[in-house]
């Protein structure tokens, strides 16, 4: 039989495995909690910045006079352990969860608690010593603890994220170059439109994605302004004199950000409005890039009876019946991706709503919906750049062709012919098969080959002056 210890609270007592290091209260967390399967030992950022928050609070209870060194000195040691990634075993509450995530600040409470302990040379569960509540958690509040560093996680989070998303603004600018002398027929409508480049369509995705990951560094800003040492409600209960500014600067030196305490406990402890905000973005960020990957498919299809002004990167056989067929395996999952985070963005929002009075206990699934958000559209991001975006190659000549034996170039005409004659030419070559070119220059001479060559030459074609009688 394994050694256990046993363990209290005022529910009653139960024997904990003596290997582990969390204890009763995380215990019940494991059995009430089985709703994702996702232990919060999968997001280390977020078991960090819980290590970060119990250090800085050991330090400022130290300072303020609300533990002893020595105490201070074993909380601050289990937490430096917890933030170097050395016990993400140990946690394994569900991230949803009811409690407004209780049971991931008890979680960490009693892990650092038990290192402490042994750092201080007793035995796990000689809570009289060293106790999860009264020393770890001193001076705190779920309400404050957990927001805190769900806010330090998610802020540190969109840091990597927003790299991976500038990578892939790099990867389109790129292809934008690399494709400026492609010629192309724009479309609106899934219509001709007006000619274009490939590459100016390319560099037009770059910058829309430069655009959002501005959007998102603005809204990353509103995670800086944190509860810590409001304790239940905001009103700093059993907080010492001075502890909440004291916590935040130990805090903001510990992280390396420059967080701040909010002027208004109370509205900061309900108030999750940042996420909303900040979900919204990404949202937006999901349907851009979703856009994108179904231009892609669009522009890639064929070979024979599509579009096929691009190729993109055969990545596996596309049919278990069709043989040779090579599907857009690489967009279509990322806009399935997209998907996803589109429907979290209505999970944020109502969690937030769902808050009443003091407290919004829905944010352990605001958590789950933004932390998988940012790492399942990161994960699709990087795969979009590295077996898409790099390997598209243009089909030049069918571009080029596609231009010529278009209806739509009969739009360059409108400022000598007028309208109403272009119109016209466009009506004939529809009807009849015949170019464009053929019936204004040969059939009706309305315009010189030479004054055809000027307009439709390749430069002007790509850079557009205006051309008159």
């Amino acid at each position: 039989m394994e050694p256990t210890r046993k363990e209290h609270d005022f529910l009653g007592e139960l024997e904990i495995p003596n290997h582990l290091y969390y204890g009763i209260q995380t215990f019940r967390a494991v059995e009430n909690f089985n709703i994702t399967g996702i232990p919060i030992s999968k997001e280390p950022l977020f078991i960090k910045a819980l290590g970060y928050v119990k250090k800085a609070a050991a330090l400022a209870n130290k300072d303020c006079g609300a533990i002893d060194s020595k105490i201070a000195e074993a909380i601050c040691y289990g937490s430096d352990q917890v933030i170097a990634g050395k016990f993400d075993q140990e946690f394994v509450s569900d991230l949803i969860q009811g409690g407004a995530g209780t049971s991931v600040n008890m979680n960490v409470n009693e892990v650092i608690a038990n290192i402490g302990l042994e750092y201080l040379g007793h035995k796990k569960g000689e809570y009289n010593f060293l106790h999860p509540n009264n020393h770890v958690n001193c001076s705190q509040s779920t309400n404050d603890a957990y927001p805190s560093a769900f806010r330090i996680a998610l802020y540190l989070k969109m840091e990597s994220f927003i790299k991976t998303f500038a990578g892939l603004e790099v990867a389109f600018a790129k292809k934008g170059e690399e494709f400026k002398e492609v010629l192309k027929m724009g479309r609106t409508q899934l219509q001709d439109a007006v000619p274009m480049t490939l590459g100016q369509e390319f560099k037009a995705y770059a910058t829309t994605i430069g655009e959002d990951i501005q959007r998102l560094k603005n809204a990353q800003e509103l995670l800086l302004e944190i509860n810590m040492g409001a304790t239940a409600i905001g009103t700093k209960v059993n907080a010492p004199e001075g502890y909440p500014e004291i916590c935040v600067s130990y805090l903001a030196k510990e992280v390396g950000i420059p967080l701040t305490l909010s002027p208004d406990l109370i509205e900061a402890t309900v108030d999750t409005g940042a996420y909303v905000q900040i979900m919204g973005t990404l949202k937006r960020s999901a349907v851009k890039i979703s856009k994108i990957c179904n231009d892609l498919r669009l522009l890639s299809s064929g070979p024979r009876t599509g579009f096929n002004e691009i190729n993109l990167p055969a990545r596996q056989p596309g049919s278990s019946i069709m043989p040779g067929k090579v599907n857009p395996v690489i967009p279509e999952v990322v806009n399935q991706t997209c998907f996803y985070v589109i429907g979290q963005d209505l999970t944020v929002t109502m969690a937030a709503e769902a808050g009443q009075l003091q407290l919004n206990v829905m944010e352990p699934v605001i958590a789950f919906a933004m932390f998988t958000s940012l790492d399942y559209l990161s994960n699709a991001i990087q795969t979009l750049i590295d077996k898409c975006i790099v390997g598209i190659t243009a089909n030049v000549d069918h571009c080029y062709n596609m231009v010529m034996n278009s209806i739509g170039i009969v739009t360059q005409l409108n400022p000598i012919l007028g309208y109403e004659e272009s119109a016209s030419i466009a009506g004939e070559a529809l009807k009849t098969g015949k170019s464009v070119h053929q019936i204004a220059v040969l059939e009706r001479k309305l315009i010189t080959q030479e004054k055809w060559d000027e307009i439709y030459s390749l430069e002007n074609l790509i850079h557009p002056k205006f051309i008159t009688k």
